[in-house]
């Protein structure tokens, strides 16, 4: 049988030429894994933190993180859009809900994005909402409210809107 025969019966040597670069990067995959996996058994068994968060929370200490929960609901201020007040009133009233207004302000701007921030809380405290701001430097200025059940719930048995 001739090789070009044999090349199109498939009974030739393959040409592939990549099963180990395959194989090489699966097993680095798997390393990567269980390296990853390993981590938080290394703490747990030690007792020790590892090297990042200690040194995170000792370039942090005491600084308290709010707990932000994941938005159920967005407002933008636009031209022409409805205000925060009316927005909010169309949202579903629950005790559970924190409005959490974001304001980014470029270098020099901090005065401009408190002042556009601190009209949104007014607003929104006026509509009956607990109101959290956080501002921030950013590349150029940005301001929204995020509405999220993030709020603690003062008595263990409240339930809020009534599940």
């Amino acid at each position: 049988m001739s090789r070009a025969v044999a090349h199109a019966v498939g009974t030739g040597p393959a040409r592939g030429g990549h099963g180990w670069q395959l194989i090489l990067a699966d097993l680095a995959l798997i390393l990567f894994l269980l390296t990853l996996s390993a981590l938080p058994a290394a703490e747990a068994e030690t007792g020790r933190r590892l090297a990042a968060r200690a040194v995170r929370e000792e370039t942090e200490p005491g600084e308290p993180r709010p707990e932000i929960a994941p938005a159920q609901a967005l407002f933008r201020p636009v031209p022409g859009g409805p205000g925060l007040g009316r927005w909010l009133a169309s949202q579903a009233p629950d005790t559970r809900t924190t409005l959490t207004i974001f304001a980014t302000h470029a270098p020099g701007g901090e005065a401009e994005a408190w002042a556009r921030a601190s009209a949104l809380a007014v607003e929104a405290r006026g509509a009956g909402a607990r109101v959290r701001t956080i501002i921030t430097v950013g590349k150029e200025p940005d301001l929204y409210a995020s509405l999220a059940y993030d709020a603690q719930v003062a008595e263990a048995g409240e339930t809020g809107s009534g599940a």
